[in-house]
């Protein structure tokens, strides 16, 4: 579970840059909270049947005079991991979209990004690492990871 602050920020880092699928939503008037749960695409199917393993997403809605709370350090997560079917395209899709590769592949095989709540990402291809490539190869480690 990761505590999120903003769910269009969120939605948009995991869904549209990262490529994971809404599988399932709750919304509590009562508790006053959202969870929305993500799986990666392949496990999208699974996830909505069997009701699987997921990403669950948890906003708290803000408190009636409109403040809300900021998660840090333990409050939130340390680390997902992710693997991607091309971690180059990965990389470059979420530079487009605004995002700081934390830790470039250098190596062809793993990297981190931080997702818009600071939750760091890992970033593991799938199967064997692919060749070093510029301008991933040379590229140095930006912020923290």
């Amino acid at each position: 579970m990761v505590r999120v602050e903003n769910i269009d920020a969120s939605l948009n880092f995991y869904c549209n840059l990262l490529g994971m699928s809404e599988v399932r939503r709750t919304e509590s008037e009562k508790g006053r909270f959202t969870l929305i749960f993500l799986a990666a695409n392949e496990d999208a199917e699974a996830a909505r049947a069997n009701q699987a393993p997921c990403v669950e997403l948890t906003y708290n809605w803000p408190e009636e005079d409109g403040t809300t709370e900021t998660y840090t350090g333990g409050r939130n997560f340390g680390h997902l991991a992710y693997e991607v079917d091309d971690i180059y395209q990965t990389c470059q899709t979420l530079a487009d979209g605004g995002v700081t590769i934390n830790r470039p592949p250098r190596d062809g095989h793993m990297a981190f990004v931080r997702s818009p709540d600071g939750i760091s990402v890992e970033l593991l291809q799938k199967g064997d690492a692919k060749e070093p490539k510029e301008p991933w190869a040379s590229m140095p480690n930006t912020g923290e990871w």
